[in-house]
Formats: structure tokens, sequence, C-alpha cells
């Protein structure tokens, strides 16, 4: 019995200087490792257990081993006849709040990841702690396109902590209104020609914003890429992270133009070795506009197409009836022009020229049968070979003075005979005549 009293003496004593108050933390042994649980010793009346999944890494890795101590929470303390329940995962909650607790009150920033989206902001995730940034402390200026930070890392001041409704409000305005800096200050940041690194915040038809931490600079579309694009979003995503270079820094209006083409090689300067005149090259259409088409010849070089050389016999042609995005055409080389940086294809030279191919079949005086295709105040159009027109001038109608009353007899598509004028296969132009027939007369004559 003297024996037991010197033991619980003893005991008492060693445990006297643990805090036995439920949630506080201890240092414990690892003693055995199960499948389900940990078994641990804090040096209590009884052995802790511990769920083990709490002592798995991100991976699913076992995190101790036997003789390990680890910090653990007092859930519940047993009377001696049954085991106590310990936290690890509370013990590491608890030391991460006092963490945040210091950085709180000592106002410095932290790093966390913005990993979700939810009603009025973000969660944060600061040391595995679910913390809320609000939508309206994302950024300095007040804006809807917060979208961008999603999945980003960045700093954060801590603006609230209650850890009975385990709440943390984050504040990243807080952060870049510290790093506001005097005009001169930002002025010498920005100066032309500097690589900076910013955020895709938000993208619109003339361009992208860029946000650089504390002030937005405009990335203008034209400056995206050397080659020509529609809109941003071709090359550019909201939430990215790229390096662009200063263009331009407007101390008045606080802006900052922004470049990221600059960043590559000028293709301009290969134009000499890449291009020739009147050379003909294969090229893949990279753009269908309206006036005509754009053909990437390689190396961010392209020219242009316009609609009165993609064919030989309609110059007005709807561009997207002759090629498609991704065809592969060949182009002749029509012009270079430096000052205004700019190459002038041609897809029909490539063609056969159907007007010089009339000119090589036909010749003054031939006599053809041929469809009307139109009928103008000045005269009727034919089809002729090779989908090409010929016109009959009104003059050329008839003898007679009533020009007007006579071309009012043809109608459009009515087989006409006429005669061939002239041939001007350079000017695209054949001249037919009616009235230059040779009579019934002349010709039984000439079979005669």
């Amino acid at each position: 019995m003297e024996s037991q009293s010197e033991f619980e003496v003893l005991f008492h004593d060693s445990i006297s200087n643990i805090d036995m108050t439920p949630g506080s933390i201890v240092t414990a042994t690892v003693i055995e490792i199960r499948d389900d649980y940990v078994v641990i010793n804090a040096g209590l009346k009884s052995e802790g257990i511990i769920p083990k999944n709490q002592f798995l890494s991100v991976k699913g890795e076992l995190e101790i081993e036997l003789g390990d101590e680890v910090e653990v929470t007092l859930d519940m303390i047993e009377d001696g006849y049954g085991e106590t329940i310990m936290s690890r995962e509370k013990a590491k909650r608890t030391k991460i709040w006092d963490e945040l607790e210091k950085i709180q009150d000592s106002q410095e920033n932290i790093e966390g990841r913005v990993s979700g989206k939810v009603k009025g902001g973000f969660t944060v995730d600061l040391l595995n702690i679910k913390a809320f940034l609000p939508g309206s402390l994302v950024d300095v200026r007040p804006t809807k396109e917060t979208d961008y930070i999603e999945g980003k890392v960045l700093e954060f001041k801590i603006i609230k902590m209650d850890k009975i409704r385990n709440n943390i409000v984050l504040s990243r305005k807080a952060v870049l209104m510290d790093q506001n800096s005097s005009p001169e200050e930002i002025a010498e940041k920005y100066t032309e020609g500097k690589t900076v690194t910013g955020f895709i915040k938000n993208l619109t038809d003339y361009g992208a914003f860029i946000d650089l931490g504390g002030i937005d600079g405009l990335l203008h579309i034209t400056d995206i890429s050397w080659k020509r694009i529609n809109h941003p979003s071709e090359l550019l995503r909201v939430g990215d992270e790229i390096n662009v270079v200063v263009l331009k820094y407007d101390t008045e209006k606080n802006r900052v133009s922004l470049g990221m083409k600059q960043l590559l090689d000028d293709p301009w300067d290969k134009i000499p070795e890449k291009l020739e005149l009147n050379a003909i090259y294969k090229g893949k259409v990279a753009n269908i506009a309206d006036y005509g088409v754009f053909v990437d010849l390689g190396d961010n070089i392209e020219g242009l197409v316009r609609t009165s050389e993609l064919n030989w016999t309609n110059k007005n042609i709807n561009p997207n009836k002759v090629v498609n995005l991704g065809d592969e055409i060949e182009v002749k080389v029509m012009e270079i022009d430096n000052d205004k940086r700019r190459v002038s294809l041609s897809h029909k030279q490539c063609l056969e020229n159907p007007w010089s191919l009339f000119d090589d079949n036909n010749s003054k005086g031939d006599i053809l049968t041929s469809q009307i295709k139109s009928i103008t105040d000045f005269g009727i159009f034919v089809g002729l070979d090779g989908g090409i027109d010929g016109l009959i001038h009104i003059t050329d109608i008839t003898s007679e003075d009533k020009q007007e009353e006579a071309i009012r007899t043809y109608k459009k598509g009515d087989d006409v005979t006429s005669i061939i004028l002239s041939i001007d296969s350079e000017r695209e132009r054949v001249s037919l005549g009616i009235k230059q027939l040779p009579s019934k007369d002349s010709q039984a004559s000439d079979t005669e």
C-alpha cells in the first residue's frame, strides 16, 4: 500500500505541470500505430487514441513513426477506466490560429491561395484554414471583374478574426494601398521599356486590362501580337499571368500603356530575306474580312489579299465564297510598303487569267452568240468563255437614232449574236457590236 501511495504521489507530480483543460495542447509520444488509429502517451492516467487519417499528408502518406513526439489537444479526459480522446487536427488548428493572430496584430502580409468563389467574394486558403475575401476588398478601385484572381497565390492582410465562429476576413485592397507610392515613385517603377508582370483582369474589344498590383495597365489589341487579331480572347485568358513591357506612363491620368508583342522580335525585320516582290508563295488563310483575306506567310508575317485580287471575274466577291479559314492558298507579292508596314498580295494572279485566255482564242471580227447577263442604261453585258463579260455599248446596238427603244427589245437570258470589236486583256475589256454585224446580203455574197 505504501509503495502504491508513493507511485500516486510521483504520478500526480508528473502531471501537475500538464494543462488538463479540454482543448489544451500537450506533447505526446507515438507508442503504437494500428490500422485505423494511433495510440499515444501524453503521461496521463490513460493512453490516448487519435484517428490515423489525422497523421496523413496531402498525398495520403503517414507522417509519423513509432517514438515520434507530436502536439495534440485533449478532447476528453477519462477517469482511468477508459481512454483519453485526443486530436492532432485541433492542435494544428490551434497553433495556426495563434500564428494568424500574431500576423494580424503585427499587420504583416500573409500569402494565401484564392481557392473558390462564393456569394459576395472568395474563399482563400491560409495555412489549411479557410478565410473569406469580400469582393469589395479585392482591388483598390471597385470593379465587377474579379474572377481573374481565382486560383492565384496573393498577399493579404487579416482585418478580422473570430475563433469561436471560425471566421477570418481578408483584404487585398489593404495590401495594394500600402504599396501606393508617390507619382514620382510610380513613374520610376513604370519607366518606358521596363518589363513587368501582371494578371489579366478583364478583356474588351479594344484590349486587355492588366492588374500590376496597385495599378492597372492597358494592353491595347494592336500591341498584343504582331499578327492581326479580331479580339484579345484569341490569345489571352482572364486570370493568366503574363509578362508585358511598359510603353508609356501617363502621370496625369495615372495610366500605364503596355505591350506584349514588343517582347518578341519584329517580324518586319525579316521581310527582306523572307519575301520577294512578284514572287509566289504558299500561305494559310488566317483571317477573313469584308474587304479581303489575311494570309499567314510564316514567321509572324501576314499579307492582305484585297477582294479585288481574289477573283478575275468578280471584283466584289464575298471572300467566304472563295476561301475558308485555315485554307492553304498561293499568293503573289504585289507590294511591300515599308512605311505602312503592309504586304499586298494577289490570289488571282496565281490563277489562269480568263481575259488573256479569251484573247488567245478569239480575234477582232469573230462573231459570237452569247447569253445576256444584264442590261443597263449604257449597254448590254453578255457572258463569254471563261466566265468573263463582254459589253455591247448602246451606240453599237443599232445605227438608228432610237437607241433607247432598241435596247428595250432585249431581255436578260436571251441569246444575242454580236461581233468582236476589240479585246483589251490588260484592262479586262471586250467590246462587242450588233450594228457592225455584216448584212445578210454581204454574208450571202461571201458564200458565193
